[in-house]
């Protein structure tokens, strides 16, 4: 009885894990890595979704604003069985496209508009985060494993 209840709150459940360089390129368009998921028991993953997430922020102070865009994304529905003890990798690979604001836009033009925009980005207070988010489902579970990683773009 509550080994059961265990399993359906996920106590000792899926850990997931997100396996990926933390620098990635804007320009490339692809992020490579790995899910790893280790469980106590034994356990069947139906679906995982991974997204990679910007947090765009602008303004200062009160004034400050921020805005969450979902860059790409990917989902895979073949099952996976997790097996007691043993570490099990999902390779993926998400496809993204950058969102480029009208100040950006207005950068790519020329070298001077460059220059200018970078400077009003930087008294505006602009700036963006990313984060890849990935969530399994499991079955047999109410709750479900969620992992997140923090990275930085490189240009």
């Amino acid at each position: 009885m509550f080994g059961k209840v265990k399993t359906w709150l996920g106590i000792e459940g899926v850990k997931m894990s997100i396996e990926v360089s933390q620098y990635f390129s804007l320009s490339k368009g692809t992020i490579e890595g790995e899910l790893a998921f280790v469980s106590m028991s034994k356990q069947v993953i139906t679906q995982v979704d991974i997204a990679l997430i910007e947090k765009y922020t602008r303004g200062r102070r009160k004034h400050k604003k921020s805005s969450e865009y979902e860059m790409g994304a990917a989902t895979y529905t073949e099952a996976l069985n997790v097996i007691p003890g043993e570490k099990v990798f999902l390779p993926f690979t998400i496809t993204f496209d950058t969102i480029k604001s009208e100040i950006d836009l207005l950068g790519e033009r020329n070298f001077i508009t460059r220059g200018l925009t970078l400077a009003a980005k930087t008294l505006k207070g602009v700036k963006s985060e990313y984060r890849l988010e990935a969530k399994a489902r499991v079955k047999g579970t109410a709750l479900h494993p969620v992992a997140t990683h923090i990275l930085k773009a490189e240009k």
